[in-house]
């Protein structure tokens, strides 16, 4: 039984210390996004420039997971996820304060992307304690803390109706600080953790194609579901008419999918194998978000969009039973370089969503889109299927993507 080998191995306050780490940084990450239809309609933004200002804590989180990742595999994931707290308490006072202007809001945004890098650290803490038969539940668990989002979309827009936008983003400390201190009590670094490298042996990753296909793919999973979270309470207040608060409930719902799904991508890619996984998963993500692009009734689109995040969620968990598989030793460095693909992903999807809204007035060019990007992701799947073939040797790396 997986759960009780889980149980028997590792370090389960470690692991549960990753999960309040991820989650609570995550519900942090994407609270521009929970707040931007207050905060929009505040500055008087056009469909484009809607998008842009939820994406921008996405792809700053890309840049900083990175350095995360770096930080992770030389001082270890404990220090690297304390630091990485300390400066997320920055842009939530600043918000809270004052974030009067829009200049004052791309910065917060940029500073929120700390909060997004938190993926950096938190999974490699998870994954060096568990052996490689346990990797894709176990980093399911932690990564299962993107369920952070629900916690945004669902009491956010609530708050902000309220007590305004910019005291949401203060109340916000309130559940980071109590995160901070259980994260020092309860966390602790792996036996497993690696000597440190030279920073550019680091980098001769970039040289590898595993790289590139990892990050192709998890820039469609994990880019499509923190992008479309940030983005569909514009959506459906913009297509439904819906209140800003129903507007995040229907998000929180569709979000609910990626996130509680996501250990189960894991679990499901442990048994059957990541990549036979992911096939079906690229097809669902297609289907859907052609489905989508019809804008059907509100009933049908949010099946068909809690149906693709469910699919995206689960295709998270599948990518990262693959990656260890292949970069155990770089865990840290590779979870930052594939992270940061998930957030360039993540980036695109709301500004194509916004910017195809604008030239074209319609929301189902952008969807239509996404679709397309699907079916690339199921190719680029299958390319890199047959090099995993002939270049992974081990049984367990065979077992792990076999079709």
């Amino acid at each position: 039984m997986k759960l009780a080998d889980l149980k028997k191995s590792g370090h389960a306050p470690s692991l549960f210390a990753s999960f309040l780490y991820f989650d609570v940084s995550f519900m942090i990450w994407v609270l521009l996004g929970a707040l931007g239809v207050y905060i929009t309609k505040d500055f008087g933004l056009s469909p484009a420039q809607k998008g842009f200002i939820v994406a921008i804590p996405i792809l700053s989180g890309s840049f900083f997971r990175l350095i995360l990742g770096v930080l992770t595999d030389r001082i270890g994931p404990r220090k690297t996820a304390i630091g990485g707290m300390s400066v997320t308490i920055i842009p939530l006072v600043w918000g809270w304060l004052s974030g009067q202007t829009l200049t004052e809001l791309y910065f917060i945004g940029i500073l929120l992307g700390v909060a997004g890098a938190s993926f950096a650290a938190a999974i490699p803490m998870a994954s060096r304690w568990y052996p490689p038969h346990l990797q894709g539940l176990a980093m399911g668990i932690a990564g299962a803390g993107n369920s952070g989002t629900l916690f945004a979309t669902l009491f956010g827009p609530r708050l902000a109706e309220n007590i305004g936008w910019h005291n949401v983003m203060g109340l916000a400390l309130i559940p980071l600080l109590i995160v901070f201190a259980l994260y020092i009590f309860m966390a602790k670094d792996a036996p497993s953790q690696p000597p440190a490298k030279p920073i550019r042996d680091y980098f001769n990753i970039f040289k590898l194609k595993d790289t590139w296909y990892f990050c192709l793919l998890y820039s469609v999973t994990f880019g499509g579901f923190v992008g479309l979270a940030s983005f569909l309470s514009i959506f459906f207040v913009d297509q439904y008419d819906l209140s800003k608060v129903r507007a995040g409930d229907f998000v929180t719902l569709c979000v609910a999918a990626g996130s509680f799904f996501r250990p189960v991508g894991g679990f499901l890619a442990d048994k059957f194998g990541g990549v036979r996984l992911l096939t079906f998963l690229f097809i669902g993500v297609a289907l859907t978000m052609l489905g989508v692009s019809q804008l059907p009734s509100l009933p049908v689109v949010t099946t068909l969009l809690f149906l693709g995040m469910l699919c995206l969620g689960m295709g998270n968990g599948a990518v990262f039973q693959l990656v260890p598989q292949r970069f155990q030793q770089e865990i840290g460095m590779i979870t930052g370089i594939v992270g940061a693909a998930g957030g360039v992903g993540g980036f695109f999807v709301p500004n194509i969503l916004g910017t195809l809204k604008q030239t074209t007035g319609t929301y189902a060019t952008g969807f239509m889109v996404y679709a397309g990007i699907g079916i690339a992701a199921l190719l680029v799947l299958m390319i890199a299927q047959i090099s995993w073939k002939k270049a992974w040797s081990s049984k367990e790396a065979e077992a792990s993507i076999k079709m």
